[in-house]
C-alpha cells in the first residue's frame, strides 16, 4: 500500500502554500464553456437506489445541456433499486446501468463507493460529473458550475462543490462531516481542512485521473478520492465551487454511524495503517453488530475488462 503518511512540518507549509482554488458557479457561462470544450467528452453519472421520486426531473434538467452540447452523456447507475428508479430515469432521457452488470468479472460488491467506481467503468466521458440522485435542489448551475474549471484550465484535476445545507425535519445536514470527516482530516491532512463539502456528493474529474484511483467501497469513497488525488496531483490543483443551497434526503442517525466509520477507515488507511488491524463491525449497546463497507475496488487500469474495451 502506498504510503501517504504526512509529517507536520510538510503538512502546515503544504497548508500555506497551496490552496484550492474557489469560483462561483455564476463564474462560468454556458456558451462559452460548450465552446471551450471542444472535442472533450463529459458524462453525468447518477449514483441512484430507490429514488424514484427524484430522479426523473434531475435527468430531465442535465438533459437540457445535453441539447445543448456540454454534457454527452446521462448515465444513471441503478443501484438494486426496488422501486421504478430504472423506468423513471430512463423515460427521462437517461442511460441506466444496473451496477452488478459492470465488469463482473471483477467480483461482485456493495456500496456507493462501488456504484461510482462502476460508473466510471459504464461511462465514456473523458470528464466525469456525479450528481446524487436524492437532490431536490438541483439546478443546471450544478453541472456548470463543477465542469467549469475543469474545462477552462487543464491543470484542474479536481471539482469540489460547496453548499449551505438547510435544516430539513429537525434535522441539519453534514452531520458526518462536522463530527468524523472534518476532524479527522484536520488531524491526519490539515491541508485539506480548506476543503468546505468534503463529503458532498456533487463533484467532478478526469477519467485519467480516476481510473488510476482505488475506490473505497462504502462511504469512504468521497475521503479517499480526496486525500489520493491531492496526495498525487497537489491540492493547488482542486477546485470547490460555490453552487447555492443543497436540500436532499436526510438519514437517520443509526445509518450515520456506519457512514462515519466507513470514512474513517478511508483516511486511515492512507496514513499507512494496517488494514487488518482495523475492525469492519460497528459495535452498539443497543443494536445488532453492523458490518461496514471498508474494502476497496481496485484501480481500473488493472482491470483487463477495462484496459480491453
Amino acid at each position: 500500500m502506498t504510503d501517504h503518511t504526512v509529517s507536520p512540518i510538510d503538512a502546515v507549509d503544504r497548508v500555506a502554500l497551496d490552496q484550492p482554488r474557489r469560483f462561483e458557479a455564476s463564474d462560468f457561462d454556458l456558451t462559452r464553456l460548450c465552446e471551450l470544450k471542444g472535442a472533450t467528452t463529459v458524462s453525468v453519472c447518477v449514483p441512484a437506489r430507490d429514488e424514484a421520486e427524484t430522479v426523473g426531473p434531475i435527468v430531465q434538467t442535465i438533459s437540457t445541456l445535453q441539447h445543448r452540447g456540454l454534457v454527452d452523456e446521462i448515465v444513471v447507475m441503478d443501484d438494486r433499486s426496488t422501486d421504478a428508479t430504472a423506468e423513471v430515469a430512463a423515460a427521462a432521457g437517461a442511460r441506466v446501468v444496473s451496477v452488478p452488470d459492470v465488469l463482473p468479472e471483477a467480483g461482485t460488491a456493495t456500496g456507493k463507493g462501488n456504484v461510482l467506481w462502476a460508473s466510471v467503468a459504464a461511462s465514456a466521458g473523458d470528464v466525469i460529473v456525479w450528481i446524487d440522485a436524492d437532490l431536490r435542489s438541483f439546478t443546471p448551475d450544478y453541472v456548470i458550475g463543477l465542469l467549469g474549471p475543469l474545462l477552462t484550465d487543464p491543470e484542474v484535476t479536481l471539482v469540489k462543490g460547496s453548499f449551505d445545507r438547510p435544516t430539513a425535519g429537525g434535522a441539519g445536514g453534514g452531520r458526518t462531516t462536522e463530527l468524523m470527516a472534518r476532524p479527522v482530516l484536520a488531524t491526519f491532512f490539515p491541508e485539506l481542512g480548506v476543503i468546505e463539502q468534503p463529503l458532498g456528493g456533487e463533484y467532478a474529474s478526469r477519467r485519467s485521473i480516476l481510473e488510476q484511483l482505488p475506490f473505497p467501497q462504502g462511504y469512504g469513497v468521497e475521503t479517499g478520492l480526496l486525500i489520493d488525488i491531492a496526495h498525487r496531483w497537489g491540492v493547488g490543483r482542486i477546485a470547490q465551487v460555490d453552487l447555492g443551497v443543497r436540500e436532499h434526503r436526510h438519514q437517520s442517525l443509526s445509518a450515520l454511524s456506519s457512514q462515519a466509520m466507513e470514512v474513517l477507515h478511508a483516511a486511515l488507511l492512507r496514513t499507512g495503517a494496517d488494514r487488518a488491524t482495523l475492525s469492519r463491525v460497528l459495535m452498539r449497546p443497543d443494536a445488532a453488530p453492523v458490518e461496514v463497507r471498508v474494502d476497496e475496488r481496485p484501480p481500473l487500469i488493472e482491470i483487463p475488462g477495462y484496459r480491453d474495451r
